[in-house]
């Protein structure tokens, strides 16, 4: 009976999780879309109230208006007019003193993030944190740039290595190349592996065929 209890108890767990969070953030959105109606109906006449109402009642209908403006937004963006509004809007922000150092910062870290261009989480690799002998899995996330690329000679790596059970924390080091072991894995496997405290392992298939470090030291 424990054993099929258990056997159970992992089959929906994971899904009463993902249904339960799912929930959450659609009534997140649509409690914030209907504030937003509730809002405008303070503003407009009393003969535009029953259409808000109707719309209040739509299931959803919060995260239909957010992708649909997010759509709308890119598209916006993209374009020269979009993107001539878009600098001038960077360059009104960036003067604001409080304002400009944490939309700079986010922005920057956005960009990194999202570019189609850019660098950032796109290898896992094996290092040695947060003491010799013990090993942990990062992420490249580029080379040291600025004043500390500056001082450190020789090819070094730009790592974050998350924490367990939430990715979202995390260090930040800058390491020599030949001190990381590169994996094959991709980095949604390494995410499930971390946030599996290492319960979810990749396959061995991949396992077997991670890179071995090019000049390992330590």
């Amino acid at each position: 009976m424990k054993r099929y209890l258990i056997a159970g108890l992992l089959v929906w767990l994971p899904l009463a999780i993902t249904i339960w969070v799912l929930h959450s953030v659609l009534g997140l959105l649509d409690g914030l879309f209907a504030w937003l109606l509730s809002g405008s109906q303070a503003l407009l006449p009393n003969a535009a109230h029953t259409p808000i109402e109707m719309l209040k009642q739509v299931p959803g209908l919060g995260v239909i208006v957010m992708v649909a403006g997010l759509i709308a937004t890119g598209i916006f963006a993209t374009n020269m007019v979009g993107q001539w509004w878009l600098t001038r809007g960077s360059r009104l922000l960036g003067r604001i003193p409080i304002v400009k150092s944490i939309y700079s910062s986010v922005k920057q870290v956005s960009d990194t993030l999202f570019s189609s261009s850019g660098n950032a989480f796109r290898e896992a690799v094996l290092v040695q944190y947060p003491r010799q002998g013990s090993w942990t899995i990062a992420f490249v996330t580029g080379k040291p740039g600025g004043e500390a690329g500056e001082h450190l000679r020789g090819d070094y790596l730009s790592l974050y290595v998350p924490t367990t059970p939430n990715p979202t924390s995390g260090f930040f080091l800058m390491v020599p190349r030949s001190d990381v072991i590169e994996l094959a894995m991709s980095v949604d496997e390494a995410l499930k592996y971390i946030i599996s405290m290492g319960v979810v392992a990749p396959p061995p298939a991949l396992a077997t065929t991670a890179a071995m470090p090019r000049n390992q030291t330590g």
